[in-house]
């Protein structure tokens, strides 16, 4: 208990550190988010991925605590994520290369002896699905912070009631360097996790949890693992819903994510962020309750029936505009014209 509490103190203080101590390298070398109104240097995320594998190895190699079988294969496994991340923060890559990667990586993280073929093809999926969505929380200030701090929580404390140690010490580090990350993240944020750092740390939460719920029924376990990462589903699924209604690419970003829609609303920046974590500790709890036997699984359909009602509300907020018409050149009116006359 001594050493946890320790942990998780050197995981705050190391992320923390790191990420401002990295803001100026990676601002110089021009690594920072331009989707906001002023560039933000990404340099939460190696400072996220360092003070969790550090602290983690640290407890493995002293053997305070020890990861476990197959625990450190998922740890190398989002490492792994994080750096084909960076390589899409540093250059551009296409989606399709990076979902294939992450998935690829997923590969290994499931123990299919206990989940089935079926259930481990499932699992792959819905790993990668979760990372994608940490990535697109990444969009704004707090959110992706804030969200993945609690859900990291979660995720220890259901690894935690399965007694298995290793991947709850894991999760709780996690936690702690996400909210050394959020003191820098907080709107105004002064450092972004990029793409390295948001998968990274979905794929850490989704593995973790499929390595927890294996073989204790497909369906409650999808009950379970949806709760835990409500909000970052939420969001995923609005941005798929609206982009499809309306038209646009899939891969085409826009101003139509959950944080987009609440500003919309008169939200600040910190109220959306505050909202959004409050949704997803409710998330959390229901479903680490669930996990625990402190409530019939009944409970998380009140989260999706919850998850349902926010997506087709906020689907109403306008948030693409207009669309523009095609401009017609002087040629290409005297070759209609021409069509015409015969």
């Amino acid at each position: 208990m001594l050493y946890a509490i320790v942990a998780a103190a050197l995981a705050l203080a190391l992320s923390a550190v790191l990420t401002a101590l990295l803001r100026v390298p990676v601002l110089r070398l021009g690594v920072v988010d331009r989707r906001r109104q002023r560039p933000v240097p990404l340099s939460g995320g190696a400072a996220v991925v360092l003070a969790t594998g550090l602290v983690a190895c640290l407890g493995d190699w002293t053997g305070l605590a020890p990861l476990g079988d197959g625990i450190d294969r998922l740890l190398v496994s989002a490492v792994a994520v994080a750096a084909l991340g960076l390589v899409a923060d540093l250059w551009r890559l296409g989606t399709r290369l990076l979902l294939g990667g992450t998935a690829v990586a997923a590969v290994p993280v499931v123990p299919y002896a206990e989940t089935g073929f079926v259930g481990g093809v499932l699992a792959v999926g819905w790993i990668v699905f979760v990372a994608v969505a940490f990535k697109g929380l990444d969009h704004a200030d707090g959110p992706v912070g804030a969200v993945g701090m609690l859900a990291a929580f979660g995720a220890g404390a259901c690894a935690a009631s399965e007694v298995m140690d290793g991947l709850a010490m894991l999760l709780s580090v996690l936690a702690a360097s996400l909210t050394g990350f959020l003191m820098h993240n907080w709107p105004p944020a002064r450092a972004g996790l990029g793409a390295g750092g948001a998968l990274f740390v979905g794929f850490l939460l989704a593995g973790a949890l499929v390595v927890t719920r294996a073989g204790q029924g497909l369906v409650p376990s999808a009950g379970v693992l949806f709760a835990l990462t409500a909000v970052a589903s939420a969001d995923a699924v609005l941005v798929l819903l609206s982009r499809r209604l309306a038209g646009r690419s899939l891969l085409r970003r826009g101003p139509d994510h959950l944080v987009h829609r609440l500003r919309k609303l008169g939200l600040t920046p910190q109220g959306a962020t505050v909202l959004l974590g409050l949704g997803a500790g409710a998330g959390v709890l229901a479903g680490v309750l669930v996990q625990i036997g402190a409530a019939g699984e009944g409970r998380v359909l009140w989260v999706a029936a919850v998850v349902a009602i926010v997506v087709l509300a906020l689907l109403r907020v306008p948030v693409y505009g207009p669309r523009r018409r095609p401009r017609v050149t002087s040629s290409q009116v005297r070759a209609q014209l021409r069509v015409r006359n015969g």
